[in-house]
């Protein structure tokens, strides 16, 4: 019994660890922000568009706005060739070409963020600015959202797959067999069955991917354009929060305020990946009281 208590309790402190570790983050955080957080009201740190730390003017709204511009740019790309991808290698795929695939997006997914940043430096900047800018009537130097959101999506779609994969591979061969037995076609059984059973893991894996968008930093850095300005078009340059907190952090630390803006800003960021984690927590969770 005395052994079983020991396990319990070690298993209880493992579990409360991620969670404790959490709430340290988000206080050393907030502690660092106290002090612009005192000077400057919340609505005027956020929603302000100066961004002039010489003279004091700590507007955070560009730099929001092109964090979720990318992100949202590259989830757009990402999501429906990823889950297409899952489907063709799940159902359609034969044995030896997943065999060559597999190995092909752990390397895509292992590779260091900085070699996604030269690529897109070297193709997708170039390409945005010579060929696909002018198409609409937009010219510039290709160092934009489109451009970090092309280099993002493709970092984060090696994630959204393998999972996705796996969620449908569990998908019991009993449930579509007997839809076949019933006159199904494949692409019913597929959409009607092994899809809509799928449907909360595939959920979770386009969470998990957008949740690792949010924080890319090196590769987004080197192709967004880090300008800080509202950005209007997907060929606008923008200033993500990640590419704010690396290139400035540590940096200029003389200026009033400097330091704890920064920290404001990761505290932003923070909180903008919990509340979308949160959110499709709850989604997926009625999503299995529905079924």
């Amino acid at each position: 019994m005395k052994k079983e208590k020991v396990r319990r309790l070690i298993s209880a402190s493992a579990m409360l660890f991620p969670l404790l570790l959490t709430v340290a983050i988000l206080t050393s955080l907030v502690l660092k922000a106290l002090p612009i957080i005192s000077l400057k009201s919340l609505p005027t740190l956020i929603f302000s568009s100066a961004w002039q730390p010489q003279k004091g003017h700590f507007g955070l709204w560009p730099f929001i706005l092109g964090t979720l511009w990318v992100t949202i740019t590259a989830f757009i790309l990402a999501a429906p060739v990823a889950i297409f991808t899952s489907i063709y290698l799940a159902e359609y795929a034969p044995g030896k070409l997943k065999k060559i695939l597999a190995p092909g997006l752990d390397l895509l997914a292992g590779l260091p963020s900085v070699i996604y940043g030269l690529w897109g430096i070297l193709l997708i900047v170039p390409f945005i600015s010579k060929y696909l800018a002018p198409l609409f009537s937009s010219y510039g130097s290709g160092y934009s959202i489109l451009a970090a959101g092309i280099v993002l999506a493709v970092m984060i779609l090696p994630t959204i797959i393998n999972i996705s994969v796996e969620v449908l591979n569990s998908v019991p061969t009993e449930l579509k067999e007997a839809a076949l037995a019933l006159g199904a076609t494949k692409f019913e059984v597929i959409y009607y069955v092994a899809m809509k059973k799928a449907r909360p893991g595939l959920i979770a894996a386009c969470a998990l991917g957008l949740s690792r968008a949010f924080g890319e930093t090196i590769a987004v850095m080197m192709v967004v354009g880090n300008v800080p300005e509202v950005p209007h078009t997907l060929f606008s340059p923008a200033y993500p929060l990640p590419a704010l907190l690396a290139n400035n952090y540590g940096e200029m630390l003389s200026i009033p305020g400097y330091d704890s803006i920064l920290n404001f800003a990761a505290l932003l960021l923070l909180l903008i990946v919990l509340i979308f984690s949160l959110m499709s927590r709850l989604y997926l969770n009625r999503l299995k009281r529905r079924s």
